[in-house]
């Protein structure tokens, strides 16, 4: 099961990322001051929502491309992603720490990246990595 010290390793080695507590003091991370990852617990309206679904490990919002991204991630694996009201109409889910493999974590995580990094630097990183920047 991954952690926060995997998310956080994961996350500092993209480009121009920082770490710096979210509005609520929980740790975020951030590429050119738009966070793209961050602890996220559910919160009492969260758990309204989910009922007796609501799940009780960590919990990690991440950004997403778009919302046909959030839709296939959350239709392509319900046990490790998921999203709450507070997310509707935005482009981010939740994903479950305790169910998501390694691999799977830093793939999340680096296109969460490119998901909010300018374009630039997002095609500085791809090139560098051998891949193709969409957007």
């Amino acid at each position: 099961m991954p952690s926060w010290e995997d998310v956080r390793r994961i996350a500092l080695t993209l480009p121009e990322t920082t770490e710096r507590p979210s509005y609520d003091g929980l740790p975020a991370w951030r590429v050119r001051d738009k966070p793209f990852v961050w602890e996220r617990p559910l919160r009492r309206a969260d758990l309204d929502a989910l009922g007796d679904a609501a799940p009780d490990g960590p919990l990690l919002g991440v950004r997403v491309a778009d919302l046909g991204v959030k839709e296939a991630l959350l239709a392509d694996d319900p046990a490790v992603y998921l999203t709450t009201p507070h997310f509707d109409g935005y482009p981010a889910v939740l994903v479950r720490l305790d169910r998501i493999s390694m691999s799977e974590l830093t793939e999340v995580v680096t296109e969460a990246w490119y998901s909010r990094a300018p374009k630039r630097l997002a095609a500085a990183r791809a090139g560098l990595a051998g891949r193709a920047v969409v957007g």
